[in-house]
């Protein structure tokens, strides 16, 4: 096991889970998955909550037993922790100007939603269940941070299946932990309020993100080389140029109570 990867990857597990709050889906559950709404749909919010934990907790066991093969095939190979880290490095210099977007450019991603039409269709446990699992995938709904790309990576790097797994139970169980966020809208004005105040944090939010994987890309350079002055003066361009676009304001919009059709920017 490549001890300093897994402990990279528990920071961006949680780190990418958080962000990935802030995605048209996180968005729209916090919306539909709340008292109020349940409330009208008469359900208890708490049970349908915890299915919601629960599939989300399994969609990241999902992801965390893909990224276990990786990790099983990186152990086949007997990759070093200095060898390991260095990819790591790289890996998440590109994930962190992914998401910075320079003139555009990213890596590639989906806009997918989950079917709102289950909420109207299926008992709480399979609309909150099913969507829990899409989610805490990670990769079967919308993308909003190149950190989810980075902690798969991060969990094959490992070379160990149960770490790996262990990211994904994580990350998803982090995701899903989110909904509980919503358990004080119980009225149409305090839905609104909470999304605005949503909306004013994802700035900062991906701002955190961002700092968080060249964080990780200058750690891993550490451990992987004694950094001559051609990484150092890299790392430091990477930060001032995420720095630099930081310092720019950053669109937001607001989320209606049931808005499966929201685009983050």
């Amino acid at each position: 096991m490549n001890t300093t990867v897994a402990a990279l990857g528990v920071v961006v597990a949680v780190a990418a889970a958080a962000r990935s709050t802030w995605s048209p889906c996180g968005l729209s559950m916090l919306s539909s998955i709340t008292p109020l709404a349940e409330r009208s749909r008469g359900h208890r919010y708490g049970a349908t909550a915890t299915w919601f934990v629960l599939g989300a907790t399994l969609g990241g066991a999902t992801l965390g037993a893909a990224a276990g093969a990786l990790a099983a095939l990186t152990r086949a190979v007997s990759l070093g922790n200095g060898t390991a880290c260095a990819i790591a490095a790289v890996v998440a210099i590109v994930c962190a100007l992914s998401d910075l977007r320079p003139f555009g450019l990213h890596l590639p991603f989906h806009r997918r939603q989950v079917n709102e039409v289950w909420l109207s269709r299926y008992r709480p446990w399979v609309y909150a269940g099913g969507f829990g699992w899409q989610i805490g995938t990670g990769l079967a709904t919308y993308i909003l941070t190149a950190a989810v790309y980075l902690l798969i990576v991060l969990a094959a790097l490992t070379a160990s299946p149960a770490e790996a797994v262990g990211l994904g139970v994580l990350f998803g169980a982090v995701r899903g932990l989110a909904v509980l966020l919503s358990v004080g809208i119980t009225t149409p004005a305090r839905l609104h309020a909470f999304h605005r105040r949503f909306d004013q944090l994802g700035p900062w939010v991906r701002g955190v993100v961002i700092a968080v994987q060249f964080g990780v890309a200058a750690v891993a350079a550490a451990v992987a080389w004694t950094p001559p002055a051609a990484i150092v003066v890299g790392l430091l361009v990477a930060v001032g140029l995420a720095g630099d676009r930081l310092g720019r304001p950053v669109p937001v919009t607001t989320t209606s109570a049931v808005d499966f059709t929201h685009r983050s920017p």
